[in-house]
């Protein structure tokens, strides 16, 4: 499985909504959230086969503003070859 960051933002308005539906997912625990300090913005590192599935995570009604991003690890040997 790859890892993917995903990023969720959504407004003030929508905030109690979007928590109430990430629970319901069984993400709530996954996401570390902006929400207090008034950035209304979800991050989480999540396992997943692809892209499609790592978005899953984000409640429908917001999924077209999340965006997921596939993560890699460096070795210093890896990058010591790549660069």
């Amino acid at each position: 499985m790859d890892r993917y960051l995903v990023e969720s933002p959504h407004s003030e308005k929508d905030c109690r909504h979007v928590l109430t539906q990430v629970l319901s997912l069984g993400f709530i625990t996954h996401y570390n959230w902006g929400c207090e300090s008034g950035v209304h913005t979800g991050w989480a590192i999540i396992e997943a086969e692809n892209e499609a599935e790592a978005l899953l995570t984000v409640p429908a009604f917001i999924r077209h503003q999340a965006k997921v991003t596939k993560l890699n690890l460096y070795t210093p040997d890896d990058f010591k070859s790549s660069h």
